[in-house]
């Protein structure tokens, strides 16, 4: 009995254990899930705009602030973590469909930034890097079709940047490197491309 009693002290230490390193181990998005359970309506906050950091009573504010419309639908959903942006920025459009979603790392925009029109369409597909837009971006119209397409090194374009009309036909089509352009960029839309050919409209 007292062999057995000894086993299961054994095997209680080494759970808690495990979960202590489980614990340390958290990733950010673990810990954003954790702290959204701490909910408060964004007005309670105060934003030290010298420092950049976001205070809640007396203390750097960890959780989710909200906002929401009048007809109770949630309109604005932001974590922190001591005082930073750190997690998920949702907004929502007033009918609940979603129209904003960033995801932030200490302050900083990381990764996947995407925007919606009203009607559920994707608008913007960006990428961020500490803040900047780094990597392929893209834009629709309210339609779906494909607006532009951006290739961005932390802000500044770098490669192939297209545009397009609503109809489908390419009016911007050119290659940026070490800040010059080579291919077509034209302000204004009296052209058109055909098969790689500018022909100009009447």
């Amino acid at each position: 009995m007292q062999f057995n009693n000894i086993i299961s002290i054994l095997l209680l230490l080494l759970s808690f254990t495990a979960c202590q390193k489980a614990s340390s181990e958290e990733s950010g998005s673990d810990r954003e899930v954790a702290l959204s359970m701490v909910s408060v309506h964004e007005d309670s906050l105060i934003l030290n705009a010298d420092k950049g950091l976001v205070f809640y009573r007396d203390g750097l504010f960890s959780g989710r602030a909200v906002r929401y419309y009048e007809n109770g639908y949630l309109s604005v959903a932001k974590d922190y973590v001591e005082g930073k942006k750190h997690g998920y920025y949702r907004k929502w459009f007033e009918n609940g469909m979603l129209s904003f979603e960033s995801k932030y790392v200490d302050g900083y925009q990381e990764g996947r930034t995407a925007t919606w029109w009203s009607n559920g369409n994707l608008r913007s597909d960006s990428n961020y890097k500490d803040g900047v837009p780094d990597g392929i971006q893209y834009q629709y119209y309210i339609s779906g079709n494909k607006f532009k397409k951006m290739n961005l090194s932390m802000g500044k374009e770098d490669g192939l940047q297209q545009s397009w009309r609503e109809n489908g036909k390419l009016y911007n089509n050119y290659e940026a490197k070490n800040g010059r352009i080579f291919g077509l960029k034209r302000a204004s839309l009296c052209f058109q491309l055909d098969n790689e050919i500018v022909q100009y409209e009447d």
